[in-house]
């Protein structure tokens, strides 16, 4: 597992916009990405979810995610982070988030709908089958 990140700072406006995501379509998880400019949360890139069972599991649309990627480059934008909601369920990695986490130097952020009307946002390092919660600070 690469050095524990101590804190990351994100824009409000980030935040919003995944939020925003999330809310749309509540019983299915939403997913996409987040790229960063001079290492600070810049720019959301949402992409469609193309798993079969999409409220259970996400999977980026291929085409998507080579788009936003190409865009990000485009832009002198670096990943920063991958993004998905948890319609039913904590903003704790599944064993299925773990499994497919193949970006270990990529944050994960995860929001979750299942609190009761107050809407959760965590952020996590994963490699090599761990995972590490890193702080969130709101600018």
């Amino acid at each position: 597992m690469t050095d524990k990140i101590k804190e990351i700072a994100i824009p409000r406006k980030i935040v919003q916009s995944l939020l925003h995501h999330a809310q749309q379509t509540p019983e299915q998880e939403v997913c996409g990405l987040i790229s960063s400019l001079n290492n600070t949360p810049y720019h959301c890139y949402p992409i469609e979810n193309t798993a079969t069972q999409p409220e259970r599991f996400f999977n980026l649309d291929p085409q998507q995610q080579i788009q936003a990627m190409a865009s990000m480059r485009e832009k002198d934008e670096q990943l920063f982070a991958i993004y998905h909601s948890h319609p039913s369920a904590p903003a704790v990695p599944s064993s299925t988030d773990i499994e497919q986490a193949n970006y270990p130097d990529t944050l994960y952020i995860i929001i979750s709908l299942n609190t009761k009307g107050v809407l959760e946002l965590r952020a996590y390092q994963i490699a090599d089958t761990q995972f590490l919660e890193v702080p969130l600070r709101l600018t």
